[in-house]
C-alpha cells in the first residue's frame, strides 16, 4: 500500500476534511456496514458535489493510473462509490469503463460485471477507500476469473488498517492511494480539526487491527 505523491496526499486530506467527507468523532464513534465502530468515518461520495474537489480528485487518480498503469485497457470501478469516480477517470484517459457488483444480479444476465470486458485484457481497479480490503479485493477477483490481469488499484482513502495490508499483500495486488489516515490525521492536527488527546485515541483505534 503506497502513497502516490506526498503533496498530492496533503491536498487530498486537506479537500476531504473541508468538504466534510471525513468525519472524525473519537468520543461518539461511527458504526460501519460491517459492524466495525469507527471514530473516522469516510464518505467520499461527496466529492461529487464539489466541483472543485471532484476535479482535484478525478485529475490525480488519471496522473496516478498514466504513470504507474500506462498499458491499461480497461478502468474498472467498485460498486457503488467509485462507479461515478471511475466514469471520470476513464474519460479524461480515453478508455473504457466497466463495474463491478458486489453480487451478481438476480435478474436478466445476472451479471456481477458491468459493460463490456474481453478475456485477456489489462484492467485497473479504482476505489473510492479502503478499510479491511475485502470487497475491494473481491472485485479484483472477479475480473482476474473473466480471464483478465488486474494491474493494480488506485483509492482516494484507505484507513491505513493493518489487516487491509496483509489482505492486499497475501493477494499480491498493487494498490495506490491518494491519501490515508496517517495523512489525514497529520493534517487535521496542524489545522486544528482535533485536539492532541483525539490523535492519540485515533492512532490507538487504528492499531487495533
Amino acid at each position: 500500500m503506497k502513497i502516490f505523491d506526498k503533496k498530492i496526499a496533503e491536498k487530498t486530506a486537506s479537500e476531504l476534511l473541508k468538504i466534510g467527507a471525513v468525519k472524525l468523532s473519537p468520543n461518539e464513534p461511527f458504526t460501519w456496514a460491517s459492524g466495525i465502530k469507527s471514530p473516522v468515518y469516510c464518505d467520499n461520495r461527496k466529492i461529487l458535489s464539489f466541483p472543485e474537489t471532484r476535479n482535484f480528485v478525478k485529475n490525480a487518480l488519471a496522473e496516478l493510473i498514466k504513470e504507474k498503469y500506462s498499458d491499461a485497457d480497461v478502468i474498472a470501478g467498485v460498486a457503488t462509490g467509485a462507479i461515478a469516480g471511475g466514469v471520470l477517470v476513464a474519460d479524461i484517459l480515453d478508455k473504457p469503463f466497466i463495474y463491478i457488483r458486489s453480487g451478481a444480479k438476480k435478474h436478466g444476465l445476472e451479471n456481477k460485471i458491468e459493460g463490456v470486458l474481453e478475456s485477456g485484457q489489462k484492467v485497473v481497479v479504482i476505489e473510492d477507500l479502503i478499510s479491511t480490503g475485502g470487497s475491494s479485493l473481491a472485485a479484483v477477483e472477479a475480473v482476474e476469473k473473466q480471464g483478465n490481469k488486474v494491474l493494480g488499484m488506485c483509492a482516494i482513502f484507505s484507513y491505513g488498517l493493518p489487516v487491509a495490508t496483509d489482505n492486499f499483500k497475501k493477494a499480491d495486488c498493487d494498490l495506490t492511494i491518494l491519501t490515508n489516515f496517517e495523512t489525514l490525521i497529520n493534517f487535521a492536527s496542524k489545522n486544528n480539526y482535533i485536539n492532541e488527546k483525539d490523535i492519540e485515541d485515533l492512532i490507538r483505534w487504528q492499531k487495533s487491527f
